[in-house]
This record gives C-alpha cells, structure tokens and sequence, in this order.
C-alpha cells in the first residue's frame, strides 16, 4: 500500500490489495462466529448445560461488538485508524486464550464478550478507511468488494472448526483464532497506511463525543438507512443463534453436514454481493436496496410457514434460510454506502454507530430467542420476519422522502 493511495481523491479507482488487508481484518468477526458453531453441542456436554445454553456465547460476543464499537469510532476519530488496531488486535489475542482455558458456560461467556471487544475494531476501521478515501458510488462497489471477500469467511469456517475438531478438542478452535489475530496484527504492522492525517481528526473530549453521537443519530441520511441495515442484517444473526439447534438439534445434521450447509448460505451473501457490483452502474443503491429487503422477506416468511408445518421438509427450510441470508448482499453494503455517505471526517463515529447497532439486533435477536415460546425454527423464522420488515419499512420512508425531495 503506497502513500500515494492513501493520498488519493475519493473518486480515484481502490486497489485491491487495499481490500484485501481490510477484509482480512473485518473477516475476524465472522471467523469469531461461525468457526466455533459446530462444537457447540460438545461444548454443552463438557459443561454439562444444553446447546442453547452455550449458543448464548454468541449474544454474549454481539453485546462485546456492540460496546467496543461505540469505544473505536470516537477514538479513530481522534487519533487516527491504526493505533486502535494494534490495541483491539492484541485484546483479541488476551481473549482468545481466555477462551482456551473457559472451566464453564459463565467463564466462557465472559471471555467471548472480551474477545469481542478486541476484535471489532477491524471492521469499525474497514469502514471509517473506506470512507476517507472513496465518494458514496464508489464506496457501495468497494464495501461489495470486501463483502465478496469476506462472505469467504463464514463459508469455510464452520468447515475450518469442522476440521479441528475432528484432531482436537473445541478449545482447539480458540487457539486458531488467537494466531490470526496474531497474524492479522502483524498486517496492520507491515501493511495498513493510515488514511486520516492529523489535520482531518475532530479533536473530541467525552462530552463532545456525546454530542456527536447525538448529531449523528438526528441525522436522517444516516439514521433511516442504518435502521435499514442494522435490521435486515438482524436477520442474519438470528439465524447464526438458532442454526445449530435447528439445524443439528432438530435435523440431525452433523457437524460436516452442518458447515456444508453453513456455508452455502454464505456462498449466497458473496453470489449476491457480487450481483450488486455488477449493478452498481445499472439501478440506484436504492433500488437495491428494496431487492434485497423482498429477498430477505420472502426468505423469512418461507421459514414461519415451515415453523408452524409438523416437521417441514428440510429443503424448504434450506430454500428459505438462503434468500434471508443471501439477500444481505443487497441490504448490507448499499445501506452501509447511503448512511455514511454524508460522513465526512466523522466517518469512523458514524460507522461505530452503525456496526453497534446491527449487533445491538444481534444481542436483541438472542435474547428473543431465548423467551419464544416456540419450536427453533419458528422462533428464527418469526424474528427474522419482525426484523426484516422493520428494515423494509426505512427503506419505504427513504424513498418516499427522496420521491418528496426530487418531485
């Protein structure tokens, strides 16, 4: 990475060794998530609790994401993208093996929120760089971009932990995730310029930070397509909570067959975001946007009408989780594109804010979760609905303001 490209002008093409090293850095999350899902069921009997019990580990991660966020936007803001890198890179490694060493459910999921809390600074940082360099067009293609790449993630890690376990015990898995922190620190290192120089930081004491984030919430090109995201990508969370239990619990599948099937709705999240690239010249972000809230909403109300059969056949229900979980190729980068588009210098607060409040969903989605009623699957399919159609209804309000605006 040149100098010359971190001086660019937003409209200058990205290079896509660029891409990659942020990528790299936003992947950790998924990894984070998905590679440990198939030793759940091990895990609940090591602990002696059920599987459900463990999976909370994954709310548990959410709420770590959601806060850490809040803490990295601001202080990217103010110092620059690269010095909190080398902090939330080396949080995630304490992490990690604290992870290796959990005796219980409880100690486990103490560690999980730390973990955490290290490791959602890639993708605050992804973001808010992304934003320093590219105009709005420019960056849905490159949040596609990354989206392509990082979509690689939660297609082989389910499979990766697959693998592990078949040498190793679980805590194998929380070792392999603390040498790719490792490696991803090295990266920054070596790699990553800083795309904020010091005459474009917002020189921010705690209580204007607070009043920034008020700013940004009152600020209706942010705030509609945020909610637009945050909730249809909700959806996406719901179904890493539930997918073990409906999945393996209630289908049978076991744990090669479970990363198999994983995966493929993560092909689907890559196939479309590579689908809204191609596009990005042809129809507006909005107009992608509503595509990809229909998909998800299809999706999802596939998963009700399977919930409420006696025991649906399992295809439908893989027809159904594919649309809820592809269509976020659509939903993810342009709402991303639109609510940070009038940014500016406040990109990394603003990002922050939005990748909080998608995991915010996450941790409410959980919790959800865990009082409904229901069978598994009707209880994913119903929470994924509910969030989907909030998402779909920002995006309403947006274009019948834009409509309002343009007439």
């Amino acid at each position: 990475m040149s100098d010359s490209h971190a001086s660019a002008s937003p409209q200058q093409q990205y290079p896509s060794s660029w891409i990659l090293l942020l990528a790299l850095l936003t992947s950790l999350g998924p990894l984070s998530i998905d590679m440990y899902l198939p030793a759940l069921p091990q895990m609940a009997d090591d602990f002696g609790v059920s599987t459900q019990m463990v999976a909370n580990s994954l709310p548990a991660y959410f709420l770590g994401l959601a806060i850490g966020q809040l803490i990295y936007g601001p202080l990217s803001d103010r110092i620059g993208r690269k010095t909190p890198l080398y902090f939330g890179l080396g949080l995630y490694f304490l992490a990690s093996l604290l992870c290796v060493y959990a005796q219980d459910e409880w100690s486990l999921i103490a560690a999980r929120v730390l973990q955490a809390l290290g490791g959602c600074v890639g993708v605050v940082i992804a973001r808010a760089a992304i934003r320093d360099r590219l105009d709005m067009q420019a960056s849905a293609q490159a949040f596609s971009s990354m989206m392509i790449v990082t979509a690689i993630a939660p297609i082989i890690a389910p499979g990766l932990g697959a693998i592990v376990l078949s040498f190793f015990d679980w805590q194998a898995i929380f070792v392999c995730l603390a040498i790719m922190s490792l490696v991803c620190w090295l990266c920054v290192h070596f790699f990553f310029q800083e795309t904020l120089p010091p005459e474009r930081r917002l020189k921010l004491n705690f209580y204007q930070v607070l009043t920034l984030y008020l700013a940004i919430f009152k600020d209706r090109s942010f705030y509609l397509p945020m909610i637009a995201g945050c909730f249809t990508g909700g959806a996406m969370f719901c179904y890493i909570s539930s997918s073990a239990a409906v999945l393996m619990d209630g289908y049978g599948l076991n744990q090669q067959q479970f990363s198999i099937a994983f995966g493929a709705n993560a092909v689907g999240i890559m196939l479309v975001s590579t689908l809204n690239k191609h596009l990005a010249t042809r129809s507006s972000l909005m107009t992608r946007l509503k595509i990809g809230g229909t998909v998800q909403g299809t999706g999802a109300l596939i998963l009700v009408i399977a919930g409420l059969m006696s025991h649906a056949p399992i295809v439908v229900v893989f027809a159904g989780l594919f649309l809820a979980v592809a269509g976020i190729g659509f939903t993810g980068p342009n709402a991303m594109a639109l609510a940070m588009s009038e940014q500016g210098a406040r990109a990394g607060t603003a990002s922050a804010i939005m990748g909080s409040m998608q995991f915010s969903c996450g941790l409410i989605g959980g919790l959800m979760l865990n009082v409904l009623i229901w069978d598994a699957l009707l209880n994913m399919g119903s929470v994924m609905l509910l969030f989907i159609l909030i998402g779909v209804s920002a995006m309403y309000i947006m274009h019948r303001e834009r409509k309002l605006k343009t007439a």
